[in-house]
């Protein structure tokens, strides 16, 4: 690994919400329509769902934010969000962060 891609952060688009009862299985698939968009920087992302609840949280991680914010500007990205919005219980919360530690399970030897 070079010098530079060590010191070089990723960033993490994190949303909370809860949809309207029995909407998240919903909400998921067009959660997934929505991702498959993004383009450059897209580094991954989960959904998470709270078990027995539709609350959810949503992890997508970015290269950078400017790549972030050009995926999140595509029409095609706009709009399959659009489907999703009558589906919340009320509105989400989303808030940025920038990954500082990243932790790997060590690799075991088989005896």
């Amino acid at each position: 690994m070079d010098f530079q891609d060590f010191l070089k952060r990723q960033y993490t688009q994190v949303t909370v919400g809860e949809f309207k009862p029995g909407k998240f299985e919903e909400a998921r698939r067009i959660y997934e329509q929505a991702v498959s968009t993004y383009r450059h920087g897209f580094k991954g992302a989960y959904l998470l769902q709270e078990p027995g609840t539709d609350r959810g949280v949503s992890v997508i991680f970015w290269e950078s934010v400017d790549e972030m914010e050009a995926n999140e500007h595509e029409e095609n990205y706009r709009s399959i969000l659009k489907k999703m919005s009558p589906l919340f219980d009320r509105a989400p919360t989303t808030t940025l962060y920038e990954v500082v530690c990243q932790i790997q399970p060590k690799a075991t030897e088989e005896s």
